[in-house]
């Protein structure tokens, strides 16, 4: 698995596809279908995911906001 949080803050709020080794980025876009479609150039079965527009965690009872 790649580590999301980078991506997460390059790619906050858009649309991800990754390769099935789920490391490889393969496209991104505004929505879901522009994401998967311009992944279907390059790839047979992206998988697609939505990153968050903030990351959140928290540890005990605090909030830490990245």
């Amino acid at each position: 698995m790649i580590n999301v949080s980078k991506i997460a803050k390059k790619y906050a709020g858009q649309w991800v596809a990754f390769a099935e080794d789920r490391k490889t980025l393969l496209a991104s876009g505004k929505t879901a279908k522009e994401a998967y479609d311009k992944a279907k150039r390059k790839y047979k079965n992206p998988i697609l995911s939505h990153m968050p527009e903030s990351l959140v965690f928290f540890v005990g009872e605090y909030e830490i906001c990245i």
